[in-house]
Order: structure tokens, then sequence, then C-alpha cells
């Protein structure tokens, strides 16, 4: 199955909290939504004297995601939403609009699953996983609640970025990027969540984020897989991708790695020298979404394609239409040629029949 959506709540819905995106996205006759993390303020506080006692998924104000809890020697998170908040515990608040509490969130990613809306949420644009400072613990945070939301939503992949190589040998970006990313995937499994974490091709030249460089981590970590941002794989490439087999050569290149359906961007896409300038609508350029959809058509993979196109909704539902117009194409030339084979074979029978 092909599913489409925009990245982000559409900017037709009336409505600006993820429920009404969701909604709208459905109304919209789409089946995926990329909740976009733009924002992730955290904020630290005591717990009230009324919620000491109550679980994490019975809290009515904030959305609360984590617990901070002394073990003797440190502070240390959990995020078990049944667990029992005590006295001396600080509770992690993140100050977000998609929703009020975590129950409500709960709530929302079940009406997601009914409406068959796959979610996904893509973690803070400026990462930086491998310089090693107070940033760097601060986006493994954003990539850690990324995944708690995420959990809660039932969604199916947080996607983020790694980073800037910030001037260093390129090996010991990687290095320290493999590194944090494996810290991080260790508690990922420790605290049982679901969705997969993927690690999104960049489009500029000093961005960590080469398709080769994604793939050699998830050769490296387990449960880390590749997400296709095509704009950005294209300009980063230089124009990669000008013909349908130029897209069916990526999925073969990528299949292996994915464990589930196969996760991507698309959009148009301006760049010079191996470096994305921007992001474009869909018509524009020399990024055509007709050579992905032929490959689409031929290859039929699992995969979610989310617009980051600046018209969102609109370029989500063209490449909808776009897909169903080749897809019908080749169902048509299959019929045809299916009708001709039998009518010949009619033929062969018919000259048989009369030379007896």
């Amino acid at each position: 199955m092909i599913r489409f959506g925009p990245a982000g709540i559409a900017l037709s819905c009336k409505g600006r909290t993820l429920k009404d995106g969701i909604e709208d996205v459905h109304n919209l006759g789409l089946t995926a939504l990329e909740v976009q993390m733009v924002r992730a303020n955290i904020l630290e506080r005591p717990p009230e004297e009324e919620e000491v006692g109550c679980c994490l998924c019975d809290l009515e104000e904030g959305l609360v995601i984590e617990i901070l809890r002394d073990d003797g020697e440190d502070m240390v998170p959990m995020c078990d939403p049944r667990m029992e908040i005590e006295e001396d515990d600080v509770l992690i608040t993140m100050a977000y609009s998609i929703t009020n509490n975590y129950a409500e969130l709960v709530n929302i990613g079940k009406m997601a699953r009914q409406l068959d809306v796959s979610l996904s949420l893509h973690t803070p644009y400026y990462m930086d996983l491998g310089a090693n400072n107070e940033l760097t613990v601060r986006c493994m945070d954003n990539i850690r609640h990324a995944g708690l939301l995420t959990h809660a939503l039932q969604g199916d992949i947080v996607v983020t970025h790694m980073g800037l190589y910030n001037g260093q040998n390129p090996q010991v970006t990687a290095e320290n990027i493999t590194n944090n990313i494996e810290a991080i995937m260790g508690w990922w499994q420790d605290a049982g969540l679901t969705p997969r974490l993927g690690l999104e091709v960049s489009g500029r030249q000093e961005v960590f984020g080469s398709l080769d460089e994604i793939l050699e981590i998830c050769d490296m970590v387990e449960g880390v897989v590749p997400v296709l941002n095509f704009p950005h794989y294209h300009a980063r490439e230089n124009g990669a991708l000008m013909d349908s087999q130029d897209f069916i050569e990526l999925f073969e290149k990528v299949s292996s790695y994915t464990k589930g359906p196969l996760h991507a961007h698309f959009a148009g896409v301006e760049y010079d020298d191996g470096n994305e300038r921007r992001l474009t609508p869909i018509k524009k350029g020399d990024l055509r979404f007709e050579h992905l959809a032929e490959a689409l058509v031929e290859e039929r993979p699992e995969m979610t394609i989310i617009s980051s196109s600046p018209l969102l909704e609109h370029d989500a539902m063209y490449m909808k239409v776009i897909h169903e117009r080749v897809l019908t194409k080749k169902v048509a030339k299959a019929l045809r040629l299916r009708r001709k084979e039998e009518d010949e074979a009619v033929k062969v029978n018919d000259e048989w029949d009369d030379d007896e």
C-alpha cells in the first residue's frame, strides 16, 4: 500500500489541533500525517499536591510525558504512563499545542487508527548529535520525547536529522552520532517503545546524513531505519533521480533496511553543486513525481510518502492522483494485451476448425 499525507496540519484545515489535522487529512482522502515537533519547549516542575499518587495518563492539566526520580545517585527518567507520581519527583511537561494531556494523546492515536491515518513524528529540524555538548544532550532528549509521543499515538516512526559536521573530521562526527543513536536506542528498547527511529537523508554537504552514512549506522545500531527524503537526496547527489530506474535502484539499495513500510518525503527542489537551496511545489524543478509514480507501480513497495512541499496537502493529493493515473494506465495496458492474446488464440482455434 502507498500512503500519502502532508508534513504537518493541512494549510486548509480550519482548526490547528492534531485532532483537527487528522480529521482533515481523512476528509481529503489521504492516509498519512507527519506531526511536526517544531518547538520542543520542555518545562520541569514539582508535582502539585493533588497529583501525588496519580499516573501520567490521569493528569488533565498539561502534557506531562516523563518523570525524573532520584535513585540516590542521579535523577533517572521514568516514562511508564501507569507509574504513580511521588512527592519528590520532577515532572517533565511539554508546552505543545497538538494536545492538552497524555490521555488525550492516546485517544487521538486511537481515532487516527480508526480513520486509517498513519501517524509519524518529525523531531525539531535543528539537531546536533555530533558535537557531544549540552546541545547534544537536549537533542537526544528531543528524540526520546518524540518517541514517547509517537508511542502514545500508536504512530509508525520518528524521523530525525542528525546535525552538522561542525568542522570535525567526518569520521569523528560519524562515531559520535553513532554512539549517541546507540544510546538512544538502548533507552528506546528498555522503555518498550514500538515506533521505529528513522534517520533522514540530508540535502546539504555540510550536514551529516548521506545515504551511505545512514545505512552504515543502520548496520551498526539495531532498530534504526533510513528515511528517504527524495528532494534532499536529489540535491545532495546533484540531480541523481532523473528517471524511474533511478528510483527503483534507490528502493533496492534500502529495501533490506526498512523493517516495515519505507518512509519518504517528496517535494520539488532547487539546488546548486550538491546543496539544496529550497523546497518548491512538486511541479517545479527537475525532480519529477511522475518518475517516482512509475517506479512505485513497477515495484509496488509498502511506502508512506509525506509531502514536504510548500503546498502541503495540495501536493499530497496531487501525488495520489498521479500515482492512481499511472497505475490505471498500466492496468489498462495489461488488459488490452490480454484481450489481444485472447483474440489471437480464438483466431488460431478458428483456423484449426476450418482446416479440419
